[in-house]
């Protein structure tokens, strides 16, 4: 079953529960990965609806923390039920040690020596880790090993 399959299996299975949260955030997946699906003229392939999820759960995480910020705790309580259920469809996040191991191995494929190829490296890295790891998380890691830290 695809990814897609199964957002539109569990979108009939939360209507007839009327799980309204999930079934908002089902509806909004849906939705962009038909707006992406129709902005690329093709069928989306399981890693293009991956990114979908991917971008749609970084929004998530990115207005819990601003929504912290501002003291909004009714807002950051939606946000954080919202990002649970679209973590559901995304595969188990690297941990700190796998991505360092990831990191390292990179670096040696790509002979990188100092932070001006953190570039190379990210371009070579982002690949491997795609929907298993944020692009800040990355980066940030791949400084500190670039830099020894």
């Amino acid at each position: 079953m695809t990814l897609i399959e199964k957002i539109d299996s569990d979108l009939k299975a939360a209507l007839k529960n009327k799980d309204e949260v999930r079934l908002n955030v089902l509806r909004m997946l849906k939705s962009e990965l038909r707006y992406k699906t129709i902005d690329t003229g093709n069928d989306l392939s399981e890693e293009d609806a991956m990114a979908v999820l991917s971008s749609a759960a970084k929004k998530r995480s990115e207005a819990i923390e601003q929504f912290q910020r501002g003291g909004r705790e009714d807002l950051v309580k939606q946000e954080t039920a919202e990002y649970e259920i679209i973590k559901e469809y995304l595969p188990e996040q690297l941990s700190d040690g796998e991505l360092e191991d990831i990191v390292k191995k990179t670096i040696a494929e790509t002979s990188a020596v100092s932070i001006k190829d953190l570039g190379t490296v990210m371009k070579a890295l982002m690949p491997k880790v795609r929907g298993r790891a944020d692009g800040k998380t990355v980066n940030i890691a791949v400084r500190n090993i670039l830099q020894g830290e």
